[in-house]
């Protein structure tokens, strides 16, 4: 145990150390971790100081094992943690690319690595003969490392460019492919003959496990997840739950005969794609896995190779050779599956990169070809430093090519929209929970978030009692953009029944006042509490003089007063956004409000001129500053608005003012929750706004605990 925890501090600080240096010189840090290996093992430690080299790393099975399991462990984590990054429609919209892809990058290095086999002198070749040598070389040649593709895609950010996922998946199925081959060979090797049977078994259960995971295994994960978080609101019950799930299929896809990497990969898929994920899971396994798990797991690759092999010329020229073959045929392969997809020449180049990269993976199979016999120390030092090579390769290339190709236009709009949605307040793929009221404001309501958030994420319609059943249906018909669910529950407190369902992960809540205007309070009780209580951003909207046909026709014009606090841009991207998916009209106004300064008795009535001309210079520059940010962010939202800066001496009579004169049929406006005496106060603005005007008012109310932002909206305010 002394050992291990030796080899584990050890592994662990010159894997980071050496990660950020390469990091610092334009590399990925999983090339330092890599390295980290080679200079502990034979290599370098080993020459340097043998009996220190030998007391940490002695080799034997049981202490090998322990520093063994907890990089396996962190690999596994890795894999669930690429699965939540992977893409599933966009893989399915490009999946003809995907098959070619996949299908070249492995058939053209399999025959050119089983020639090459065949080409290799008898001192690379052990006991077992030359027939089963071939085969585990091209093998070997044929497979790419999903684990190193998916760090390396991860560090350079470019997991969400097409040619990114189509790397991901075409690194899946080479896996797959990789394993069963090693699997088929593994058993030849024990057994003497061939089994082609339980090769079909293997195959058939691994696609049994793939296709399961992905419609009967999501709803599994489903269920589970949504028990877990109406249990537990923090983030610990979905962590436990999803490295358990992730743990348990990668358990049953090592009983069937494939790596349990491969499982954790498609478990991932299924728990990043599950509306009941807490989106703080992702951020923890992150965290965990790329600071110390798969560290520990690159480092350990590097630990068996002894470049000292290396000394002959010749054993350097054969190695040389098995490079060149291995990276000609994964890099020609992919690249003419790329181009027979319909891919750019320099997409094409990207997809031949990428999938070259052989790194830990091939570590792995030449340690079983090493332990079956069916390698020597030769060979096995040959295929290593291979896969080392090609990693080391990978990154410089792949970002020089990356550099140049932006991508297609659809893809840069793409790309574009997620970046500006990642330095959102608000506005991101997101669940979306509307509680059904039988009032025309739940339809506008409804219709609001419908419009403004991106249709990746999921809505709910929720029915608490057989009353609103009907009202529900009518909310949900409103929804056009998004996949929606009409949940129904009875016997419970309303407001309870909504504060449990909102714990279930959801985002944003809209909300119907359906208080008439000037008739009493300007909330109804669920509205209150709901306001009151809640810890995501809430849209409470008032119907319009039509608000109905509002509700299912969409709206003409909105109007957006603007300021600099995260609320208001909070509002301002919802009204952008909800533009950009429909034929909407957008106004932003910048009210300068006039206040007066009182004049010292010193001061003259010319020194107070240039003093008020002064203060109305900054005002004027300030308003002019928070009309352009709005506007700049609408552009990137995909919508050119019209823009009003007006002086008034209230903001109130002003907005009010401009939307009677403008004929706008929403106004939208951003607010801080702020409870005054036991009750929810929107701000003075807002309340007197909505007994002042006609059109439809929807107010998004941020709660303080969301105004910790990671990012400064206003960087120049």
């Amino acid at each position: 145990m002394l050992v291990f925890w030796v080899d584990l501090v050890v592994l662990a600080v010159t894997a980071r150390l050496l990660g950020a240096l390469m990091r610092r010189f334009g590399q990925p840090s999983v090339v330092g971790e890599l390295f980290a290996g080679l200079l502990l093992g034979p290599s370098l430690l080993g020459k340097a100081l043998p009996a220190v080299e030998k007391w940490m790393f002695p080799g034997t099975v049981a202490q090998s094992g322990l520093i063994l399991v907890v990089a396996t462990v962190g690999i596994v984590m890795m894999l669930i943690y690429t699965g939540f990054e992977t893409d599933l429609a966009l893989i399915r919209k490009m999946g003809r690319a995907v098959a070619l892809v996949a299908g070249f990058s492995v058939v053209l290095p399999l025959v050119l690595g089983l020639g090459t086999g065949k080409l290799l002198p008898d001192s690379f070749v052990s006991d077992h003969g030359r027939g089963l040598f071939v085969l585990f070389i091209g093998a070997a040649l044929a497979i790419s490392s999903l684990p190193v593709i998916a760090k390396i895609l991860s560090e350079m950010r470019l997991t969400r460019r097409n040619f990114g996922q189509v790397i991901l998946a075409s690194g899946m199925a080479n896996d797959v492919v990789g394993w069963i081959l090693l699997g088929a060979l593994a058993g030849v090797a024990k057994a003497g003959s061939f089994k082609p049977g339980h090769l079909a078994v293997v195959v058939v259960a691994m696609l049994a496990v793939l296709v399961g995971m992905l419609t009967i295994g999501q709803r599994v994960v489903d269920a589970t997840l949504r028990w877990a978080r109406a249990r537990d609101g923090s983030s610990g019950a979905a962590f436990t739950v999803t490295l358990l799930i992730g743990f348990a299929v990668g358990a049953l896809t090592q009983w069937i005969g494939v790596e349990a990497v491969l499982g954790a990969f498609v478990a991932g898929i299924a728990l990043g794609r599950s509306k009941y994920q807490d989106e703080r899971v992702e951020r923890h396994l992150e965290l965990a896995t790329m600071t110390v798990f798969a560290p520990v797991f690159f480092a350990t690759a590097g630990l068996r190779v002894d470049l000292g092999a290396l000394a002959s010329g010749s054993m350097v020229g054969w190695t040389l050779l098995i490079i060149a073959v291995a990276s000609l045929g994964k890099f020609g392969g992919a690249f003419i599956g790329g181009r027979l997809a319909g891919f750019a020449f320099k997409e094409s180049l990207a997809l031949g990169i990428g999938l070259n990269a052989r790194g830990a993976l091939e570590v792995v199979i030449a340690t079983v070809g090493l332990q079956l016999g069916v390698l020597n120390t030769r060979s096995y030092t040959a295929v290593v430093v291979m896969a080392i090579v090609t990693s080391v390769a990978t990154p410089p290339m792949l970002r020089a090519v990356g550099r140049r190709w932006a991508g297609t236009e659809e893809e840069q709009r793409r790309l574009e929209l997620e970046e500006t949605h990642a330095t959102n307040v608000l506005i991101e793929p997101a669940r979306l929970l509307v509680p059904a009221t039988p009032s025309d404001c739940s339809l506008v309501a409804a219709k609001i978030l419908d419009l403004a958030w991106p249709a990746e994420g999921d809505a709910s319609v929720l029915a608490v009692g057989e009353d609103r059943k009907q009202a529900a249906e009518a909310v949900a018909d409103v929804f056009t953009r998004h996949e929606v669910t009409v949940e129904h529950v009875a016997g419970k407190d309303p407001v309870e029944a909504v504060m449990a369902h909102i714990q279930l992960g959801f985002d944003v809540v809209g909300i119907g006042a359906w208080q008439g205007r000037g008739e009493g309070p300007l909330l109804s009780p669920l509205s209150e509490a709901i306001l009151s209580r809640s810890k995501v951003p809430v849209v409470v909207a008032w119907d319009g003089a039509d608000g109905q046909a509002e509700a299912v026709h969409g709206f003409r014009r909105v109007l957006v007063p603007v300021v600099s606090t995260v609320a208001s841009r909070a509002a301002q991207e919802v009204a952008f956004s909800l533009a950009a998916h429909s034929d909407v009209e957008v106004v932003i106004a910048h009210i300068d409000v006039e206040r007066s300064a009182p004049v010292p008795a010193a001061v003259g009535a010319g020194q107070q001129a240039g003093q008020d001309g002064r203060r109305s210079e900054t005002r004027s520059r300030l308003a002019e500053g928070v009309v352009y940010e709005a506007a700049d962010l609408a552009r990137r939202l995909g919508v050119q608005p019209k823009t009003v800066v007006r002086k008034g001496k209230s903001r109130a009579e002003a907005i009010c003012g401009l939307a009677k004169e403008l004929d706008v049929d929403l106004v939208v406006l951003g607010s801080e929750l702020q409870p005054v005496a036991g009750e929810t106060f929107l701000g003075d603005l807002v309340e007197r706004l909505i007994v002042a005007v006609d059109c439809s008012v929807a107010v998004v109310a941020i709660p303080r605990a969301a105004l910790g932002v990671s990012h400064d909206p206003y960087p120049s305010s």
